[in-house]
């Protein structure tokens, strides 16, 4: 682990151990373009010569906005990283005001965008940018200078003994990105990350996401603008793994089918979204097909490794894949042995019946303050446990305070937020990050996250609710899609819930319900709330009397990234819910 101390130079560690003829590819007009590692150095230094002809120099904030990953957005890192730049990812869906604050914030002078429409959307806002000077274009686009352009000018200049002397003085406590927290309030804030917090991060979690060394195949499709993402495609190339970049979430089906990956990383809503799927396919069987479904899914939620349900229920479990769950694994692809989820809490029963149908998941957990991962699952070396994140990264301490909040202490936590110390004193205190969210670690080492503090309230009666702990088991009904649950200073707790409208509107038709047509008839239907609350009314046992949900509203709209209610990492952003939605949070209180 002592060949690499600086991000850039994971690409020259795959070429000497690891040469790939795909090293990254990415689907164009049809057809799946390789790029081999060769070929990744070479651009990626032509771009650097470029680069710094046009004086780009140490500590110069370069922002790069992409709607899809690609090899471009890939290269176009590790050659500002040679030259010492400062990387400022940035989501594409982000509103004006926060592209405004991001971009001045950070002081970028220069904005990489993958398409016409960020083009013309960041030139709309130059006028209120102080720092940037230019646009270009990761991807071709016409009339806008683009990363090939500087590669080809890059290759015409004979500089790269200059660009050898700039790497060198990279120092792995040198900073590498300031990436902008999504934040469910509130503007952003710039957590500072150096090359050392990033790949030290890499290289302990490569203990956990460990398959075949130069011969596997990894789908990305979680914006590389997400730290946990970018993070695990310098661990892919640290390990010798082919990187295919998904066309878009809406091609992921396909895509997987096309390149058959053995590995992944998803955030729970794509692989609850699978499931119900696959139960909704389960549901239209019939007789004795449909008896069998039925029991190897059952089999399939009660899954533990290491033999803990005893033989027979491992006899019950081969029979159940040869039946039906092998079916699940051919679906998507065949190929997988590791699907790795971070960024919200993933329901158990999900982990169980993928891993029993031989497609493993492994659950995370980690902050973009810590780069991100703090804990991760691992089904080697008994380090699996279900209803918990796994143990500890190696070199990292966690601490539970008095309160129950989680303190980590790591040479991956951030260098700090950039421009704010005030913050930084905050969460950084003596030496240990507060993460504000509560957990607890047991006997065995294994941490388990219960809530975020800052989302945990109490009711009129003084009792403290955990919101997220409720939530993840309501989602296990198909009818819901997202819920909140709400009730701060009320006399209990209640749920604002966004339904699974194309479950629910086959629910209505095959039960013969008039008027249950649109989205806004089915949110007001009163047989189908009356549905929706005898889902939650068999959860309810699960929970103390005065964290049960006993009333709820259905919102008539899809809650999105676009539309404001969730985050781009698909968290819930509950003031803004509680605000879009105030009529039908007053109907259940007032």
């Amino acid at each position: 682990m002592n060949d690499v101390t600086r991000l850039f130079e994971l690409a020259y560690y795959q070429l000497e151990k690891y040469p790939l003829a795909d090293s990254i590819v990415d689907k164009v007009d049809g057809v799946w373009q390789k790029t081999s590692t060769q070929s990744y150095i070479e651009q990626a230094n032509a771009l650097s010569r470029a680069l710094h002809h046009m004086w780009i120099t140490k500590g110069e904030k370069i922002a790069l906005v992409s709607k899809n990953n690609s090899s471009q957005w890939n290269i176009t890192d590790t050659a500002l990283l040679q030259l010492n730049a400062v990387t400022i990812p940035i989501y594409p869906t982000l509103s004006d005001e926060v592209f405004e604050h991001v971009l001045n914030h950070s002081e970028s002078t220069y904005c990489f965008v993958s398409d016409i429409e960020l083009y013309q959307k960041i030139k709309s806002l130059l006028p209120n940018l102080k720092f940037l000077k230019e646009i270009y274009a990761l991807q071709p686009v016409a009339g806008v200078k683009s990363i090939a352009d500087f590669i080809e000018e890059g290759r015409q200049l004979d500089s790269q003994s200059e660009i050898e002397e700039i790497k060198s003085k990279v120092s792995p406590s040198d900073l590498a990105s300031i990436i902008y927290t999504s934040g469910t309030t509130g503007m952003p804030k710039g957590v500072m990350l150096s090359h050392n917090n990033i790949l030290k991060n890499t290289l302990y979690s490569t203990e956990r996401v460990n398959l075949d060394l130069g011969n596997t195949k990894a789908l990305s499709f979680l914006p590389c603008c997400h730290v946990f993402e970018r993070m695990l495609i310098y661990l892919y190339q640290y390990q010798g793994y082919s990187v295919y970049f998904a066309e878009s979430i809406d091609h992921i089906a396909a895509n997987i089918n096309e390149v058959k990956p053995n590995l992944m990383t998803v955030v729970p809503r794509l692989l609850e979204k699978v499931y119900d799927r696959i139960m909704e396919k389960g549901s239209q069987l019939s007789g004795f097909k449909k008896i069998v479904f039925n029991w190897a899914t059952k089999i399939a939620e009660r899954y533990e490794p290491y033999g803990a349900n005893g033989p027979i229920y491992e006899l019950q479990l081969k029979l159940a894949q040869k039946l039906v769950l092998n079916q699940w694994k051919q679906a998507l692809g065949g190929e997988f042995k590791l699907i790795v989820s971070g960024s919200a809490a993933l329901q158990p029963r999900l982990a169980k019946a993928f891993t029993a149908a031989q497609m493993p998941v492994i659950e995370g957990y980690g902050l973009t303050e810590t780069s991100p991962v703090i804990a991760v699952n691992d089904y080697k070396n008994n380090g699996y446990k279900s209803f918990t994140v796994g143990k500890p990264l190696r070199q990292l301490e966690i601490k539970i305070a008095a309160d129950g909040e989680i303190l980590c202490k790591s040479e991956c936590v951030m260098l700090g937020y950039y421009k704010d110390p005030v913050k930084t004193a905050e969460v950084i205190k003596d030496g240990y990050f507060h993460t504000e969210d509560i957990g607890v670690l047991d006997a065995d080492g294994f941490l388990k996250i219960t809530d975020r503090k800052k989302e945990m309230f109490k009711t009129s009666g003084g009792k403290y609710i955990a919101p997220q702990l409720i939530e993840n088991v309501l989602k296990k009904s198909r009818f819901i899609e997202q819920v909140l649950v709400v009730g701060e200073g009320e006399k209990m707790p209640a749920a604002l819930i966004q339904p699974d409208f194309e479950h629910l509107k086959a629910w209505a038709k095959e039960h013969h319900i008039d008027h249950a047509d649109t989205n806004e008839q089915l949110a007001t239907n009163a047989e189908v709330i009356k549905k929706v609350q005898e889902e939650i009314a068999q959860y309810n046992d699960e929970f103390g009397h005065w964290e049960q949900v006993k009333k709820i509203a259905l919102t008539p709209t899809i809650w999105s990234i676009e539309t404001g209610e969730l985050t781009p990492t698909l968290k819930l952003k509950r003031k803004k819910i509680i605000e879009k939605y105030k009529k039908l949070y007053d109907s259940i209180y007032r």
